[in-house]
């Protein structure tokens, strides 16, 4: 007999990054199941703003996901607020692009902390909370850049495939607590982070709307499965790709134009973005001023957002 979907109605949510782009599309998605949403975001005054527009279900919460206490004190209100969180989806990043030997070291520190440890500390910090209530789903949005290796975005690759890896081992671990755990990893998003992207060739890997990657994150809460891909046709190509030798792999990528999605990019519709960046982290120092470095911060798509 097949399992039913999941009844959201009721339970809560926080989701990082929400002020804009997927964190907020993700958070009118579960508005429309009937959840309660923590929004959180180091942009505060958007935060309330996105509040306040999608309703009196809705909190905003100030979270800087590379420290640890500002971390635990975003659930800690959320739950004070709204419940205890049945699902954290951990959508925070950043997506900065330039040539990897062009990168300041700042900037490479910066994605790592973002889009890497701040993983880790909302796994470490909600896991224990949904294990001891035997009940709870963890979203990790990760980006189809970390399955291939795109230039113009080493460092960021690296980092979302290291949420992919990392999310695997997790999963692994959680078996027999009845606590739920995904990777989502969508194309570039037509949000702020996707401005200036060059287009490939292969429909597939155009540009999708965050609402697309919302509805696949409330589809894998309400049918759990873990490795989804937005949108569903990239598991084809995928599986595909890995039968080819990494040569192959690169001739394919250089006539669909797949590998420039992040080399060739408009500089200029990207400025207000890549200013914001630089205060994508409060504890570390700006990184310095470079000529050739594009410093981003921004929500998911290929990468997620730390206002």
């Amino acid at each position: 007999m097949a399992k039913q979907p999941r009844i959201l109605a009721g339970e809560t949510a926080a989701i990082t990054g929400a002020a804009r782009g997927i964190g907020r599309a993700t958070a009118e998605a579960m508005l429309r199941q009937g959840m309660k949403v923590a929004i959180g975001d180091l942009d505060m005054a958007a935060a309330q703003e996105t509040a306040a527009a999608l309703g009196p279900s809705t909190v905003a919460l100030e979270l800087d996901v590379t420290d640890r206490d500002s971390f635990s004190g975003f659930l800690d209100r959320a739950e004070a607020e709204l419940g205890p969180v049945d699902v954290l989806v951990n959508n925070a990043g950043i997506m900065p692009i330039g040539p990897f030997l062009d990168e300041d070291d700042a900037t490479a520190r910066r994605i790592i902390d973002i889009n890497v440890h701040g993983i880790i500390f909302g796994m470490k910090l909600v896991l224990p909370r949904m294990i001891s209530r035997g009940h709870g789903h963890v979203i990790n949005i990760a980006s189809q850049a970390g399955k291939y290796g795109l230039p113009g975005g080493a460092v960021y690759c690296a980092s979302k495939a290291a949420v992919i890896n990392l999310s695997r081992a997790v999963r692994k671990e959680l078996r027999g607590t009845s606590v739920e755990l995904s990777v989502i990893s969508p194309v570039a998003v037509n949000t702020e982070l996707g401005l200036g992207l060059s287009e490939p060739r292969q429909r597939q890997f155009r540009k999708i709307e965050p609402q697309q990657v919302a509805d696949a994150i409330v589809e894998t809460l309400r049918e759990p499965k873990f490795d989804v891909h937005v949108p569903k046709e990239l598991m084809v190509s995928e599986r595909l790709s890995a039968l080819l030798p990494i040569s192959a792999q690169d001739s394919f990528a250089r006539l669909t134009k797949a590998d420039a999605v992040l080399s060739q990019v408009d500089t200029g519709a990207r400025a207000g973005y890549e200013l914001r960046a630089a205060h994508s982290e409060p504890g570390l120092d700006a990184a310095p001023e470079h000529p050739q470095i594009t410093e981003v911060a921004g929500d998911a798509g290929v990468g997620t957002h730390q206002s």
